[in-house]
């Protein structure tokens, strides 16, 4: 496809303006001015229009094609809700709008969204309040473990400084703990793929703040012993993060906060089917139990006794601010709308289809993909790469090969606990006529591995970019070429 800078001839222009009937006015200083001008394409509207039409076509997204992306959910987001989202009454508010003065009625229906989405979602996890204002998932995990730091420092206990993270957490866990001033100390999984109790044991002391557990974790396992850790972290005076990332497989079936969870944090462009991918928007709300309600970030919005609402600062104990103006509202208010249109029934109904879908690929692709860990998984099935290892095909060929036929890969080499990782996650939006298609693509794969693997290795074919080197891919983009 000819790029866009390659096109038009100079002077040649998309739109046409009348001439400037007032004095024309540059405010921006002489010294940060252009000494030239940009060299941007001179194309017609037609020629730009059909460039981005183009590339577009070019995209994989959940809307176009399976996208069965592991651990990072690419559900699809009902067209609906993004009609409720640019309402003008929500898309066109101002954040710094009045709330309760003159105009604050413009604000009310915003705020109301935010705290009634709040409460639903500290019914649904099981907690006391939650705080809308974390912008992703990793953000929500840092304001989870701030808030365990504050609840330590408040109860004069500065020595507990260890988190404890098991192996097959998310991987952004370590950082959001070490970003919070904690050091970090890897729990090993066991045989079955849950948290070696021992070695919990064993490391447990006066000196851990709490542990960061996936539930479900990364290998698609819900650990049976989930309340056995907390309770053991709760007696060595340590607190119990829960990350809710992988919430879809057990959404309306189970309250985290009743198997003794603190604290943890829900990703709403994820399990509650708002837009997600290519760094964002996002929103991650983190749920607490009352012990920690004081820490809450500041503003939190108060519902007052004459049934307005209004924004709280007045949290003496609160680590203050951790986002801007109340969280990513447009995210927000998606989830409100799934809420509302699901209901408890629809939710359950979602985290059953979710797993079921994952359980139904894990049986069918059994007899082509080695499992480190089979038996019953939940919301995503991991399978590992190493059969095909043999004949030289690797996790990302298989990738490079799903590309070419339509489909976008899944999560590849995570968890990095399984050697060739392939996570598999279907979640409840895709038809058993799309899912089986994937499973003959895979079992066609699979099968090209081991008869004719150099094949494999050549894909992409079909793609306007051939296999890249993933290294310098990264590191020296080339955004002019095709070649």
């Amino acid at each position: 496809m000819e790029l866009i800078y390659s096109k038009g001839k100079a002077g040649r222009r998309g739109s046409s303006l009348p001439e400037l009937d007032v004095p024309a006015s540059n405010s921006i200083p002489c010294e940060l001015r252009r000494k030239k001008a940009a060299a941007m394409p001179e194309v017609s509207e037609l020629e730009a229009v059909r460039h981005f039409t183009l590339l577009s076509r070019r995209n994989m997204g959940v809307d176009s094609n399976f996208y069965p992306l592991g651990s990072c959910t690419m559900k699809y987001n009902p067209k609906f809700h993004e009609k409720i989202a640019s309402l003008p009454g929500f898309a066109d508010l101002h954040p710094l709008l009045p709330q309760l003065r003159r105009g604050g009625a413009l604000t009310q229906g915003a705020l109301a969204v935010i705290y009634e989405t709040e409460r639903m979602l500290s019914e649904l996890l099981g907690f006391s309040h939650c705080t809308m204002q974390p912008l992703a998932g990793a953000h929500g995990e840092l304001t989870g473990v701030m808030l365990i730091a504050a609840y330590h420092k408040a109860h004069k206990d500065p020595k507990r400084k260890i988190m404890l993270i098991p192996d097959a957490a998310h991987g952004t866990n370590p950082a959001s703990a070490a970003m919070a001033g904690f050091d970090t100390f890897t729990i090993p999984s066991d045989a079955e793929g849950n948290v070696d109790l021992k070695a919990l044991q064993n490391a447990l002391n006066e000196n851990v703040a709490g542990i960061m557990l996936t539930c479900p974790n990364t290998l698609g396992l819900f650990d049976p012993n989930v309340k056995e850790i907390c309770d053991l972290v709760h007696r060595a005076g340590g607190l119990a993060y829960c990350d809710g990332a992988n919430f879809n497989a057990i959404m309306g079936r189970l309250r985290p906060g009743d198997l003794g969870f603190d604290v943890m944090h829900v990703n709403l462009h994820k399990t509650f089917s708002t837009p997600h991918g290519s760094g964002g928007p996002g929103s991650g709300p983190v749920g607490v139990c009352e012990k920690l309600v004081p820490y809450l970030p500041i503003s939190r919005v108060a519902k007052r006794s004459d049934g307005t609402y209004a924004l709280d600062y007045t949290h003496r104990e609160s680590i203050g601010y951790i986002a801007p103006f109340y969280g990513n509202f447009g995210i927000i208010l998606r989830a409100y709308a799934y809420l509302m249109t699901l209901g408890r029934e629809g939710l359950v109904r979602v985290s059953e289809n979710a797993v079921l879908s994952a359980n139904y690929i894990r049986v069918k692709l059994a007899p082509y993909f080695d499992q480190q860990y089979p038996g019953y998984c939940m919301h995503e099935c991991v399978f590992s790469a190493t059969r095909q290892t043999e004949k030289g095909v690797h996790a990302l060929d298989i990738a490079k090969a799903l590309i070419d036929r339509g489909i976008h890969p899944p999560t590849i080499y995570f968890p990095m606990i399984v050697k060739e990782a392939i996570m598999i996650e279907p979640t409840e939006t895709e038809s058993k006529e799309d899912i089986d298609k994937f499973i003959q693509v895979m079992i066609e794969i699979a099968k090209l591995a081991d008869g004719n693997p150099d094949e494999i290795k050549k894909c992409p074919m079909t793609m306007p970019i051939r296999r890249l080197d993933e290294t310098q891919a990264a590191r020296k983009l080339d955004l002019a070429s095709l070649e």
